[in-house]
């Protein structure tokens, strides 16, 4: 894709997509250039339960996928909800009709790397994707930058939005664009940007509704990677990576706090 220019170097989003994912890059697309979208296959819901539970036991990564699977059938209930916000916030949730789509079986396959290679960015944006392994990543031949929904580091991994509420930490539900290194939402932080979740928002909303007050970040970031001006800040915050709540913590801390 060619460049304009005012972005003198493609930009790259490599995701596993998403609702949320698509407004970030539409909004992108609008306010800095076009975007080529490397989109990866999902992980299998099998491979992902194997790999959980090698890492964090049976019981917890069955607590986990139970969760999943209720904010999947909660996304599907809350639907109304979601096309609310969305309107309000005038999201732009889908690819377009003459979007630039790469389909790959995983970011770190040796496709996506000879795509990348192929379409030479200035910056390469993920959002929802796999972890690049340290391999592809030192292969990368510009900045690699990482949209994440929550404050890092001290919600990194999933669902940060969610673990600041029930942590009572409101003041932290936000999200952040960092330097991608080989830790777990671990790089400089670029970026932040800090809202409030909406009425009758949920787990299953909240990825949405930091979209929604992130895309002057993301747009921020990209613009700063391609002038060759990226800056890390110190957020001055305790690390800690957090995983999905467990189906019985979640409905328990809901019952309990009325957070959902």
């Amino acid at each position: 894709m060619a460049a304009s220019e005012s972005n003198p170097r493609p930009i790259v989003v490599v995701t596993g997509g998403g609702a949320h994912v698509w407004a970030i890059i539409n909004d992108i697309a609008d306010r800095v250039g076009p975007v080529t979208v490397i989109l990866e296959t999902p992980e299998s819901k099998k491979r992902l339960l194997l790999g959980r539970a090698r890492r964090q036991g049976w019981i917890s990564a069955i607590g986990q996928l139970g969760t999943m699977v209720l904010s999947r059938l909660g996304k599907k209930l809350l639907a109304g909800h979601a096309a609310r916000l969305i309107a309000e916030e005038k999201l732009e949730t889908e690819p377009r009709q003459n979007q630039a789509i790469v389909e790959v079986a995983s970011a770190n396959s040796p496709e996506c790397l000879r795509a990348i290679e192929k379409i030479k960015p200035g910056v390469v944006l993920l959002n929802g994707c796999r972890l690049l392994s340290k391999d592809m990543l030192a292969a990368m031949p510009c900045p690699v930058l990482n949209y994440h929904a929550g404050i890092t580091p001290k919600y990194r991994g999933m669902n940060g939005g969610y673990w600041a509420l029930v942590s009572g930490d409101a003041g932290n539900f936000g999200s952040t664009v960092h330097l991608v290194d080989a830790g777990v939402d671990t790089g400089g932080v670029l970026k932040q940007a800090r809202g409030k979740p909406g009425q009758g928002d949920t787990i299953s909303s909240h990825a949405l509704r930091q979209a929604a007050f992130s895309r002057d970040i993301c747009v921020e970031a990209v613009n700063d990677a391609l002038a060759g001006k990226l800056v890390t800040i110190d957020p001055g915050l305790p690390s800690k990576q957090w995983y999905h709540p467990t189906i019985w913590f979640y409905v328990w801390t809901g019952l309990r706090t009325g957070i959902w």
